[in-house]
């Protein structure tokens, strides 16, 4: 894009091919066909049966598919009814293809709700004609209106400017509206900087304007936004890799064993041909976990109901275990670390300073007219805090969502001045009725102040002693008091006085050296100041303008504001640290109001100093390359653009971060969606952020972060418990199958005898172990690896020795019913194995709730969900032994008592040897201790 702020009005309006009365039909017809229409442009979509097909294409579904094909073959060789199983099994993958097709066409939303910002219809000057007309027929070189309240409809280059202010927080994250001006500007600066352009989607809230159109639809920085959007794709999450890692392992592992079953059976064994086969179906079928995916998809979902109680609601089901993996947040600060409303914290009369900080966290951002003031304000205070009330546009009005409660309307640096006024209990409308306003000069860009003229009551004030009367009686006695507000510079300009200690006295050059550094130090803090002064005036002068009234003002002092951060924050970024994940401050706003916020949060350390952050002209001349070798030493980017987001977030993902971002405006849109988890905010959120995020926060509180934060840790590490579970189960099921014939022994179990087994003995607790409560260290160690296999930390392990003795134990029980019985029928030996195996499996899900502690050190109760699916799974194992019509359906027989003690006493070996392997390793490695 051409750098139109470097460029005077009229070299601007040459380069575009224009004038100010605008172009010519002609000239309108040309560019339409040249520029297209105004408007955001959404890239081709996909067929939605393409969509769909596609969720099809994972190895996790596709093992899935084989085993719903296994399952319907043994439904062909076995007389049993087992076509049910292969239909549970395209349920769920069905419903996981539902719930990826809906993800995919929800992201697709993002571009539609950019679309949204688009005005409908807006004054334009053509032909010499004022006239009103469709945005979308914008095209470069046009020349428009801008008043207050206007939606912008393109970018533009102001060539009029009449104390115009634009909100931009949305696209630049700067918290308070921008003064716009025509002068041309230095060259290579950011969007937030240029102030003589207007963008596509921002709202002018202030003054009036002219502006000639410079680009329209995809080429606006909105456009470019929304073209970042498209070309941005949704990586997989860690929960999606690992799942995918083991079904893939898993069906190499099902294929070969199948094989060696089927060629030991018939070169070793002397089976026949469709006898093998049966058997190395059953098998594969208990190779693959079919209930695994809905199990996580179920464990995920409960997950985010548990985040929507604690005020996150989770858009994409994935992104509930993601957040367990993060290790840097990406934080804009405007209304997400901070209030996202300008707040007076400093008083500065005569170098006597006071920090109202305290106070008005204890405030809050709402006025109650009952409530007793924030403090006694002293006769300097009163002075200078009603000089900001009265010359000031802004009003308190009613709250409409809070009964009983005032806010601020208006400009957010005026009405932060009414507010701290109202909580030192002068409220505007009582000001205004006892010193009413009769003229007034309104606020220019050229001269950066304002000033008001109030008519003082006659005879002062006779009823009350409260800060009203006391500034009435402070106030030289004259018919009126004019009131000037503005930038320190510009009100010492006209100012010869200063209010000190209740006196007049004249502002010399050792005065105004001290306000200068004042000034300075509170903008070094990162404040917006302002200056107050009055005059006494003997009479209105015949015409009222800045000449007539702003001369020989008597200073009062300096207001220093700022957008406060967060109460809770700080906590927040402190639980962070302490659970190894950095916070990382990207803003629009200033640079020295970043850092100091990102200071008073914590983010850095009290001493940093300029070396600590980078800015958006900074980050525009590096590559991602170079900002790799600095991204892990800088927490505070400001003055950034939406291109920059996405270059800081791609940056430490190249060093291995796994970057959460958040952010509510839609510059924060394309980075939500290159994150690899992005976080935007319910409340003062844009529908583009909400759209490209993974999750939104409903309470805007960045604290809500941490919450989700722990909540996707926990249910990572649930994931690892009910896979460890399954898969060690699962293995036993194979060890069994497999060597039972090596062995010279039939088939332990029937097809339909493992399915029951893998859909139900293994399910049920399975979904258990989803809802396990947080271990005490959650949040007290770094969060783990991304790229880490599911089997790592020693699951691997474990899932081969729980998996062997399990196998080995039901062996055990086959050979004594087997050999025992001598002439035992295949009904009770298998009966026996079936009883020992669902058995061993609920000792397994009970000592598998912990890597390290003991269950009775956990406690049976402290998962009832646990508790309970193990004593329905026992109940129905029992009713499959012993309830007549289910022991035709499995193919079971009755147990005598001797043979259940047997089963019961086989099927708690698993269960001790995990605990004792357990109480080896604390004995070997105590727990760390929480730092």
């Amino acid at each position: 894009m051409a750098e139109w702020f470097t460029l005077d009005t009229d070299a601007a309006l040459d380069a575009l091919g224009t004038w100010r009365e605008g172009l010519s039909a002609d000239q309108v017809a040309q560019r339409l066909a040249e520029y297209g229409p105004n408007q955001l442009e959404e890239r081709a979509t996909r067929n939605p049966w393409l969509i769909f097909l596609g969720q099809f294409t994972e190895i996790m579904v596709i093992v899935l598919l084989v085993a719903a094909a296994i399952s319907f073959a043994i439904a062909i060789f076995d007389p049993h009814e087992s076509f049910v199983d292969s239909i549970m099994i395209m349920i769920i993958v069905i419903l996981n293809a539902i719930l990826g097709f809906t993800q995919e066409h929800r992201a697709e939303r993002a571009i539609a709700a950019l679309k949204k910002l688009a005005v409908s219809r807006v004054r334009v000057r053509r032909d010499g004609i004022t006239q009103e007309i469709e945005a979308t027929s914008l095209v470069p070189g046009d020349v428009f209106f801008v008043d207050a309240g206007l939606r912008l409809p393109a970018d533009a280059r102001l060539i009029e400017s009449a104390n115009l202010r634009v909100e931009e927080a949305a696209l630049t994250g700067e918290s308070v509206p921008v003064e716009k001006v025509t002068t041309p500007l230095s060259t290579g600066l950011s969007t937030g900087d240029q102030f003589n352009m207007v963008f596509m989607g921002t709202t002018a809230v202030y003054g009036r304007g002219t502006a000639v159109v410079t680009s329209t639809g995809m080429s606006t920085q909105l456009g470019n936004i929304a073209h970042m959007l498209q070309q941005t794709e949704q990586e997989a999450t860690p929960l999606q890799r690992r799942m995918a890692e083991l079904g893939k392992w898993l069906a190499i592992g099902a294929l070969i064993i199948c094989a060696l079953v089927f060629l030991e059976g018939i070169y070793f064994g002397g089976k026949r041909i469709t006898e093998m086969f049966v058997v190395a179906v059953s098998l594969a079928v208990a190779a693959v976990p079919e209930g695994l995916p809905a199990v996580v998809t179920i464990a995920l979902a409960l997950g985010g109901q548990r985040m929507i109680r604690r005020n996150a609601l989770i858009r994409k089901l994935p992104a509930v275990e993601t957040l367990g993996s993060v290790t840097t947040i990406c934080s804009d600060k405007t209304g997400t670390l901070t209030e996202n409303r300008m707040t007076v914290t400093i008083i500065d009369i005569a170098g006597d300073r006071m920090d109202l900080g305290a106070d008005l966290n204890t405030a809050g951002a709402y006025l109650t007219p009952n409530a007793a003031p924030l403090g006694h304000a002293s006769p300097h205070q009163t002075l200078l805090l009603a000089a900001g009330a009265l010359c000031n546009d802004a009003a308190l009005e009613p709250d409409p969502d809070r009964s009983e409660q005032y806010r601020a309307v208006g400009d957010p640096t005026e009405g932060a001045m009414v507010v701290v006024a109202a909580q030192k209990g002068m409220w505007k409308a009582d000001l205004e009725a006892v010193l009413p306003r009769v003229a007034e000069a309104p606020f220019t860009s050229e001269r950066k102040r304002m000033t008001t003229i109030h008519r003082m009551p006659e005879n002062g004030l006779s009823n009350g002693d409260g800060p009203i009367s006391d500034l009435v009686s402070l106030l030289p006695q004259a018919p009126f008091v004019a009131f000037a507000k503005g930038s320190v510079d510009g009100l010492l300009e006209v100012s010869t006085h200063i209010f000190d200690q209740g006196q007049v006295v004249p502002l010399d050059d050792g005065w105004r050296a001290r306000i200068a550094r004042a000034n300075e130090d509170l903008a070094q803090s990162g404040m917006r100041v302002l200056g107050g002064a009055f005059r006494p005036l003997d009479a209105l002068p015949d015409l009222v303008t800045p000449e007539t009234i702003e001369h020989g003002l008597i200073f009062a002092g300096l207001l220093g504001m700022i957008d406060p951060p967060r109460p809770e924050v700080r906590q927040a970024v402190a639980e962070c640290r302490t659970a190894g994940i950095r916070p990382v401050m990207i803003t629009g706003d200033h640079p020295l109001t970043a850092l100091h916020i990102a200071q008073e949060l914590g983010i850095v350390d009290a001493d940093a100093d300029a070396s600590t952050y980078v800015t958006g002209p900074q980050l525009e001349v590096m590559s991602v390359d170079d900002l790799e070798q600095i991204v892990e030493q800088i927490s505070v980017y400001a003055r950034v653009s939406p291109a920059h987001k996405v270059k800081i977030v791609e940056a430490l993902k190249a060093r291995g971060h796994f970057v959460a971002m958040t952010g509510d405006g839609v510059n924060d849109a394309p980075a939500l969606k290159r994150a690899d988890i992005g976080v935007a905010m319910g409340i003062t959120g844009t529908d583009v952020s909400k759209e490209a995020s993974d999750m939104v926060l409903m309470d805007d509180n960045f604290a809500t972060i941490v919450h989700a934060i722990e909540e996707g840790r926990t249910i990572y590490d649930n994931t690892r418990k009910f896979v460890k579970y399954i898969v060690s189960c699962n293995v036993g099921e194979i060890f069994l199958m497999l060597m039972a014939p090596l062995l010279g022994m039939p088939l332990p179990l029937t097809a339909v005898q493992l399915l029951w087994v893998n859909l139900v003995t293994d399910g049920l607790p399975a979904l258990a172990l989803g809802v396990e409560p947080s271990a005490p260290d959650t949040m007290m160690r770094p969060p783990h690896p991304p790229d880490e296999s599911v089997l790592a930390r020693g699951m691997g392990k474990f899932i081969l020795f729980v998996g062997l003795l399990l196998g080995g134990v039901c062996l055990a029980a086959q050979a004594v019913a087997y050999y025992g019985g001598g002439d035992a029928r295949t009904a009770e030996y298998q009966t026996m194995v079936f009883t020992v195996l669902a058995l061993s499996q609920m000792g397994n899900a009970l000592s598998v709730r912990s890597d390290r502690e003991s269950l009775f050190k956990i406690g049976l109760r402290t998962n009832m969900s646990l508790l309970w699916a193990v004593l329905l799974t026992v109940v129905l194992q029992l009713a499959v032994i012993y309830v007549p019509f289910m022991q035709r359906i499995f193919g079971t027989e009755a147990l005598s008592l001797g043979e259940l003690g047997i089963s019961v006493a086989l099927s708690a070996i698993v269960f001790v040897a995990i605990e004792l392997a357990k109480l080896v390793q604390r004995l070997r490695k105590p727990a760390p201790q929480a730092a």
